[in-house]
């Protein structure tokens, strides 16, 4: 398991909170909390107006100190005083400045030192009380900062404590962090789309991608860069504290968190962005069961994307470390051999090339790069036409491969029975979803093909559906689709296949000046 491997723990340790709250200075979150601890609140008069009891009054007041050593002394002699204070004040106090400026002093003092967490646990015990309660209470504000370091604070008492987070609490949780992360993307990309409208209308170059204010100390602000005063990188910090946690990882991925990565790792996101959620699939691998499921999410076709336009060395370097769980830590040989063909229909192979010749400070991104070269070489040699025909279909992405010849589909058409019909009912799906000409065209083809070579293959793709969508794509604008339509309808509707063979040799003929883009497939 991960707990076992040093690599791990130094890329753990590497990101690790005092590190990385160093690293993420800049983020909205850090900046806001900086000006807020400049500021001072008043408790006399919270005190006097009777908002808060002698007792919080007495603490806050001794607490909200610059000495460390002041605020140590006063936790050594009244630990419990500290959480039933800070829960009183979170729960009673209704100014969003102040409330502020409360969960900044709670971060602040759990930051000092990881084990205080356990003092909101001792109070919680000693009461009956739910630890979590008054924290999830907060995430329904309406502001920003507050629920975000909300946010933080949740994930630290629930990652440095010895008690794990309940399981309805850490549902609740982790469904608000994936949605949050979700709202925050597409808000972004929302302003992204109308700066780029902007910007055509004024004969600029679009954005690109979006930023949040200052991702990264190594990256200076421009000015028309879009600041929204988002959180997201605040809420993918969150995401990889918690999933470092194997029992919370199953939870995650039970509230559909791995889609909602995948989903926004698809768009225009920032390279620290992509970094973040790529480390929270990158623990997510160390679960072997994790790691033989993850590919149903098409995790690979949308690393390799990006790792072949990844400039900067740490998303390169997580990629490549997911890739390499992906093939070892399955306990399932097969499922493997079926993460290295992936990898190899997504050109990785090309990608390792082009790394081999670059120089990288960290040695286990060379190490990395050599394992995989290894592997996807080696799968290679063993790779079958069907084994790479299945890995393409469910990749979705289908192309006019050497696998769509009327060769493999003599030899290997009944083979597309098996596992309950899997890839034919892919293929339909793909007729179904896809807004690709070429996967259209590609998968028509493809199910023509079955229909011609597998004796019950039209009775077969009738019972699954897949007729009435080829026939639906003879009204397709793009006339490439059009064409394998419909020849595709044509090899469902003939039971004669020698007069069907004379048939297409004369209709490929008269039409191969207007379908010169699709002749080179068969």
């Amino acid at each position: 398991m991960a707990t076992n491997n040093p690599k791990f723990h130094e890329i753990i340790t590497s990101f690790d909170d005092g590190k990385i709250d160093m690293l993420a200075a800049t983020s909205v979150l850090q900046q806001k909390a900086t000006d807020i601890r400049n500021q001072n609140v008043n408790w006399q008069s919270y005190f006097q107006s009777q908002m808060i009891s002698q007792e919080d009054f007495q603490f806050i007041t001794q607490f909200d100190v610059p000495s460390r050593e002041q605020r140590e002394a006063l936790l050594q002699k009244d630990r419990l005083q500290c959480a039933q204070t800070f829960l009183n004040l979170l729960g009673h106090v209704s100014k969003d400045q102040t409330l502020q400026y409360i969960l900044v002093l709670a971060d602040d003092m759990l930051q000092e030192e990881h084990s205080r967490v356990e003092i909101f646990h001792e109070y919680a015990r000693k009461k009956k009380e739910s630890v979590w309660g008054p924290f999830l209470n907060l995430l329904n504000r309406q502001d920003g900062f507050i629920t975000n370091m909300t946010s933080r604070i949740i994930a630290k008492i629930a990652c440095w404590s010895h008690t794990s987070m309940e399981r309805s609490d850490l549902h609740f949780y982790l469904t608000w962090l994936k949605d949050q992360l979700k709202m925050q993307y597409d808000q972004l990309a929302t302003s992204v789309t109308r700066a780029d409208a902007l910007r055509g209308a004024m004969g600029e170059q679009p954005m690109g991608t979006f930023k949040e204010a200052s991702f990264s100390i190594d990256e200076p602000q421009k000015h028309d860069e879009i600041t929204n005063n988002e959180y997201i990188q605040s809420v993918g910090r969150c995401l990889q504290m918690m999933l470092r946690i194997d029992e919370y990882r199953f939870a995650f991925v039970s509230v559909d968190g791995i889609s909602t990565l995948l989903s926004v790792l698809s768009g225009r996101v920032n390279f620290q962005v992509q970094y973040q959620l790529i480390f929270c699939l990158w623990v997510l691998t160390f679960n072997p069961l994790l790691a033989e499921k993850m590919n149903k999410f098409n995790v690979i076709p949308i690393l390799a994307d990006i790792l072949s336009d990844s400039v900067k060395e740490k998303v390169t370097r997580i990629i490549l470390a997911v890739f390499r769980n992906l093939i070892e830590k399955p306990e399932d040989p097969q499922v493997s051999k079926e993460h290295c063909i992936a990898m190899v229909q997504c050109k990785v192979l090309k990608q390792l090339a082009i790394l081999e010749q670059r120089k990288f400070e960290d040695e286990d991104v060379t190490a990395d790069v050599e394992f995989l070269t290894e592997r996807l070489q080696s799968s290679v040699q063993d790779l079958s036409s069907f084994d790479e025909y299945a890995t393409e279909v469910k990749s979705g992405r289908l192309e006019w491969s050497p696998v769509h010849k009327s060769k493999f589909w003599r030899e290997n058409a009944q083979r597309l029975n098996e596992k309950n019909y899997e890839l034919l009912r892919i293929l339909i799906h793909l007729l179904e979803t896809s807004k690709d000409p070429l996967v259209l065209s590609v998968a028509s083809f493809d199910i023509g093909e079955y229909v011609r070579h597998y004796p019950r293959g039209k009775n077969v793709i009738e019972q699954l559906g897949g007729k009435q969508l080829v026939m639906q794509l003879l009204a397709h604008e793009d006339p490439n689709v059009r064409y394998e339509a419909l020849l595709a309808v044509q090899k469902l509707m003939v039971h004669n296949w020698e007069y069907l063979g004379k048939q297409l040799e004369k209709e490929q003929g008269t039409e191969k000046t207007t379908a010169k883009a699709v002749t080179g497939k068969a």
